[in-house]
């Protein structure tokens, strides 16, 4: 592995476990004695759970890692990390797979890779007061989990190894996100919004093209348009111009 992808932030703890449930219990369980950011990783999870508590299973040499810290910023602004984190793990996956890798972002924080879902991000806020921003990945670097995993019409999985060919082990691919994460996060917490939603649009999946997005009660489609500074989805459908703030997208 190349030296740089070898650099981790300063001031940043490092976990790195064997078998546990899941990294984002763990991450909870680590929350009252946080004195830094810390990133947690673990080799294999029993009783891991993706968005709105579906299980999730990872296979054999792909990466399930969580950060946990206390966000410096007006909680109705925390949910914001999501953007940060989906361009975090675009740029650390641009790093090792190269240049000729076909990334993209599908709103809000799911990675793709030459149209695949590569990687999936879950935010959750942590103790009285939600006084620290748990955000999890999953990263399919080795394998891509099973079909009955997926739900129907959506994208499907990929890896990296399938994908590229190319193999590297989540304790080495975890420091070019770690350092990725750290950058962008900066720039959020110096620089507001603007700078994370120009960076995103521009790696945006289906921009200015047809979406169907879904959620437990309604079905929207139309044109994705943009993010606005909420990170809202704004969609160009018949009925006129709509924002949706949460949703899953279906091309």
């Amino acid at each position: 592995m190349p030296s740089d992808l070898a650099e981790w932030p300063q001031g940043v703890a490092r976990h790195a476990l064997g078998s546990i449930d899941s990294t984002m219990s763990e991450a909870a369980r680590l929350a009252p004695h946080l004195s830094e950011p810390a990133w947690i990783m673990a080799r294999e999870q029993t009783a891991a759970r993706g968005r709105r508590g579906r299980a999730w299973r990872m296979p054999a040499g792909n990466m399930a890692a969580t950060i946990l810290f206390r966000p410096q910023m007006d909680l109705a602004h925390t949910a914001l990390y999501s953007f940060v984190a989906a361009l975090a793990l675009d740029q650390a996956l641009a790093r090792v797979a190269g240049p000729h890798a076909r990334l993209a972002i599908k709103w809000p924080n799911d990675v793709l890779l030459n149209g695949g879902k590569i990687a999936g991000i879950l935010l959750e806020t942590i103790g009285a007061g939600a006084t620290h921003l748990a955000i999890g990945f999953g990263v399919n670097l080795q394998a891509a989990p099973p079909s009955s995993q997926v739900e129907p019409g959506a994208v499907a999985p990929v890896s990296l190894l399938g994908e590229t060919g190319i193999t590297i082990a989540p304790d080495l691919f975890l420091p070019p996100l770690a350092l990725a994460f750290d950058q962008l996060s900066r720039v959020y917490q110096t620089q507001g919004f603007a700078p994370i939603r120009t960076a995103w649009l521009a790696r945006a999946a289906r921009l200015g093209q047809p979406v169907i997005a879904r959620t437990q009660t309604r079905t929207s489609e139309g044109v994705f348009e943009t993010i606005d500074d909420t990170g809202a989805m704004i969609l160009r459908t018949t009925r006129g111009t709509e924002a949706i703030s949460a949703a899953d997208v279906f091309f």
